[in-house]
């Protein structure tokens, strides 16, 4: 599986709180997906972080 942050991220954090392994906040105050491929051990992080993202940011590919 592999995940992105869009262009809709408003900089909340949720996703960095729910799984800081895969998501990080940048300088400008936006989310990012520190590396392309998710750890198996952090996908259903990941799923969850996109499915409760308020800005619907959160994209994943693959499984």
């Amino acid at each position: 599986m592999k995940a992105y942050v869009n262009d809709k991220c408003i900089g909340c954090g949720l996703c960095v709180s729910l799984c800081g392994e895969v998501f990080s906040m940048e300088d400008n105050g936006l989310a990012k997906a520190v590396n392309d491929h998710v750890p198996p051990s952090a996908e259903a992080m990941v799923i969850e972080a996109k499915t409760n993202c308020p800005a619907v940011a959160i994209e994943t590919t693959g499984h």
